[in-house]
């Protein structure tokens, strides 16, 4: 797969799917989710409608750039955070990471893009927005939230699964990866598949060091409420009711900020995008694309 060196210093890892000729849409994936998360099929799908589809490794996942041996107090972080004391030193915030998605638009040349981001991506494509809103054409924001601490809050069963600690091998890795049924789609939940996915992933790319740099981005970044209402863009927002990872409220206080943002709100959805649902979600994001 091609790498991007892009002007924040990061190596990208990322792959396309369609002709570059068409208009580009960008997938943001989220926290320590490698780009394969995005599904082949699923990509390939946008592609067929026309897109020229791009999805990536961020910094500290996957095969991209790792900041290895770089620390951070996540605890004090979150801590100053939700306290509004002064926040300690942190590797990178979630501008940082909204930069090396600009710079890999730059690599290739795209001027302006769609873009679509899921949980921690979602994130990043809102600040793709507010920080860089000559390069974007359209915002996708999906089971994502505002950074407001009082909306979106993950179910306690679920943080504790989160912040459990990692597998120390990859037999455990797989065969503890059932744990994340937790806050997918109740109706779509399979634990063979869930493992299945785990061992690609585990063979692709194991880093757990990421995690908390990029939990500390997501925390040190703040409320970006008030800044997405300044924003001038087409906007939808998806969000699923069965999502237990980030709930509900974060989905609707998103589209609630954004100025004409449009909602989708789908009964079956966790906190991931099972297959059964790709028709009817990527339909919602084509028509937002052609209508943007």
């Amino acid at each position: 797969m091609p790498r991007a060196l892009v002007a924040t210093g990061m190596e990208l890892e990322y792959d396309s799917f369609g002709s570059p000729d068409d208009p580009t849409l960008l997938l943001v994936m989220g926290f320590t989710a490698q780009m394969i998360q995005w599904d082949e099929k699923f990509c390939q799908l946008l592609a067929d409608t026309g897109l020229h589809v791009v999805r990536f490794d961020n910094r500290d996942c996957g095969l991209s750039s790792k900041l290895d041996g770089v620390t951070v107090d996540v605890g004090a972080v979150m801590t100053a955070a939700f306290s509004g004391g002064e926040l300690p030193p942190v590797p990178y915030t979630l501008s940082d990471m909204a930069a090396d998605a600009i710079g890999l638009l730059d690599h290739l040349g795209v001027e302006r893009a769609h873009i679509m981001g899921a949980s921690m991506g979602g994130m990043i494509v809102q600040t793709m927005a507010i920080e860089h809103p000559t390069r974007v054409r359209s915002l996708t924001s999906v089971m994502s939230t505002t950074g407001d601490p009082t909306v979106g809050q993950a179910a306690p069963e679920v943080l504790g699964v989160l912040l459990s600690p990692p597998a120390t091998t990859r037999e455990s890795y797989i065969e503890e990866s059932p744990k994340w049924m937790a806050w997918q789609s109740k109706r779509y939940r399979d634990a063979e598949r869930t493992k299945a996915l785990a061992a690609i992933g585990y063979d692709r790319s194991n880093y757990g060091e990421g995690g908390p740099r990029q939990m500390a981005a997501i925390v040190s970044s703040g409320d970006r409420t008030e800044r997405l209402r300044q924003l001038d863009v087409p906007a939808l927002v998806i969000h699923g009711r069965d999502d237990t990872l980030i709930t509900p409220s974060g989905g609707f206080a998103t589209a609630d900020a954004i100025p004409g943002a449009h909602l989708l709100y789908l009964a079956d959805m966790g906190h991931d995008i099972p297959e059964p649902l790709w028709p009817r979600f990527v339909d919602a994001v084509v028509t937002h694309i052609r209508l943007a």
